[in-house]
């Protein structure tokens, strides 16, 4: 059967290589805007499924789709991708000497001889950064350039060094919970 990874990122695609899983990747053109009335993690689920649901409409026969959507979440409020240097040093500025959560959100379709299921899940990471000086956050957005990633960091990159305590699963902390994913795919027998 084959499986769809409905999504561009480079952890994402990795984490699946990582776990032996044959995949193919296809990235979304779902619209990321959602109903800002929704709960922080309910918006992450629908931006994840809407993920899939996007590629899985646009592919035919026996498949499974795999969207995935990671949100970076300090005090209530959602840290996306820096669009400049100036924001991606805001936003580490309140990441440092602080605790923030990342939710990632799993939508798995699954069409198998006509018949059909769908998994939808949010996965949270507890992350506690150490203190940062004014100029190691400076040093770290010039020479990384994270403008890539929600928060305005790499979490397995050069950052790591910052992280003084993760709480949850590590690859959720990159972008896509594969111990779920692959658990998800042996049940329905396709691993």
């Amino acid at each position: 059967m084959k499986i769809i990874l409905a999504s561009s990122s480079p952890r994402r695609k990795d984490l699946m290589t990582l776990a032996k899983i044959e995949y193919e990747a296809m990235p979304s053109n779902f619209d990321e805007k959602v109903d800002t009335n929704l709960s922080l993690e309910d918006q992450s689920l629908q931006i994840a499924y809407g993920k899939a649901k996007d590629v899985f409409e646009h592919t035919q026969a026996d498949r499974v789709v795999i969207g995935s959507d990671t949100l970076v979440i300090v005090n209530g409020k959602q840290f996306g991708k820096a669009k400049t240097r100036e924001e991606a040093i805001q936003m580490l500025k309140e990441l440092q000497g602080n605790t923030h959560f990342i939710y990632t959100s799993i939508a798995i379709l699954i069409e198998d001889r006509g018949n059909y299921q769908e998994y939808k899940e949010l996965h949270k990471v507890k992350i506690v950064v150490k203190p940062m000086s004014d100029e190691e956050i400076e040093n770290y957005v010039d020479s990384e350039r994270p403008f890539y990633c929600a928060g305005a960091y790499a979490i397995q990159g050069f950052f790591s060094v910052f992280i003084d305590k993760i709480e949850g699963d590590y690859p959720t902390a990159l972008g896509l919970p594969i111990n779920r994913v692959y658990s998800i795919l042996k049940e329905n027998d396709i691993l």
